[in-house]
């Protein structure tokens, strides 16, 4: 009898959670309880079962802030959402979606950031976050797995402003052996630079950090800009100790308003072995023609919300 199961499923958990899986086994988990700062994304997990992200910094205790795969800003209205120390929270308001398939599985959510002191959000963030597989069952890009990020802030008041930072707003801690100061990690761009001092604040359309884990294997995360954002090629934001950001604020502010809400949209393709090139350009061409995604109300019984490609 055929498996009717979907391939990419998405699993709702206790204690504020829901795990992303492909072929039964947990590809991404999504962390959203109250009692953290913000959201965010651990563990991240390679072909061979282990996370390629970790929580914290691996040598300096003040930036527990760094929390695997987060979203974060430094200077929205000059208020720091980037720090956790500081009442500015963001927070999970609802979700929208949990969408399984054979070809992804889809998560839809509605974030909303604090100032810590009004009640009334300052912008809410509608996050829609999808995994894939690398390839078809039995490939051997199957175990690869293809975490979209696209998120929409729409702000409460008729403009907002995100201020010229290098911290913002999606940002990713690498496990510590992939680090190229604390492991065996290598950091490349797709302008073939190597290391943080060739790569550090300049444009490229991906950002690849590989390296050793357990098993003796090579494994690595390829961040991917997308032509539709501001700025593309993006400035990057990378560093030796082990993590990596686009930089969307870098060389100037961005400004997000009810009339046009500023959409970002991002990839993270997790892969087995050292950095392949021409599989990462494939990866980010294909990444490029992919229309986004919308949400909207369902019409369909028992769902309330479905997501769909823009045609």
């Amino acid at each position: 009898m055929p498996n009717a199961l979907p391939r990419c499923q998405i699993e709702p958990l206790p204690d504020d959670q829901a795990s992303f899986r492909v072929d039964g086994h947990e590809r991404l988990r999504w962390h959203f309880g109250s009692h953290y700062p913000r959201p965010f994304l651990y563990p991240l997990n390679g072909p061979g079962g282990t996370s390629l992200t970790r929580m914290g910094h691996p040598g300096a205790p003040n930036h527990d802030h760094h929390q695997s795969v987060w979203f974060a800003h430094h200077k929205v209205l000059g208020i720091d959402f980037w720090a956790n120390n500081l009442p500015p929270r963001i927070r999970q308001k609802e979700w929208l979606a949990y969408v399984d398939s054979d070809a992804e599985a889809i998560m839809a959510v509605k974030l909303g950031w604090y100032d810590g002191h009004d009640p009334k959000e300052l912008l809410n963030q509608e996050l829609m976050i999808v995994v894939r597989p690398g390839g078809p069952a039995g490939s051997e890009t199957a175990t690869e797995t293809l975490v979209e990020l696209q998120s929409t802030f729409h702000p409460t008041a008729d403009m907002l402003e995100f201020g010229k930072t290098n911290f913002g707003f999606l940002a990713v801690r690498v496990a510590k052996s992939l680090s190229a100061h604390f492991g065996g990690g290598v950091i490349t761009d797709s302008e073939g630079r190597v290391g943080e001092p060739a790569i550090f604040g300049n444009r490229a359309r991906w950002m690849d950090y590989s390296g050793p884990v357990p098993g003796d294997r090579i494994e690595g995360i390829t961040y991917h800009d997308h032509p539709t954002n501001p700025g593309f090629p993006t400035h990057w934001h990378v560093r030796e100790d082990g993590w990596m950001g686009a930089s969307a604020c870098f060389a100037e502010p961005l400004v997000t308003t009810k009339a046009q809400p500023l959409v970002l949209r991002y990839l993270l393709h997790v892969h087995s072995s050292k950095l392949n090139v021409t599989r990462a350009t494939e990866v980010s061409d294909q990444f490029a023609a992919l229309p986004a995604l919308t949400v909207s109300k369902a019409t369909a019984r028992h769902e309330t919300w479905s997501v769909k490609r823009s045609t």
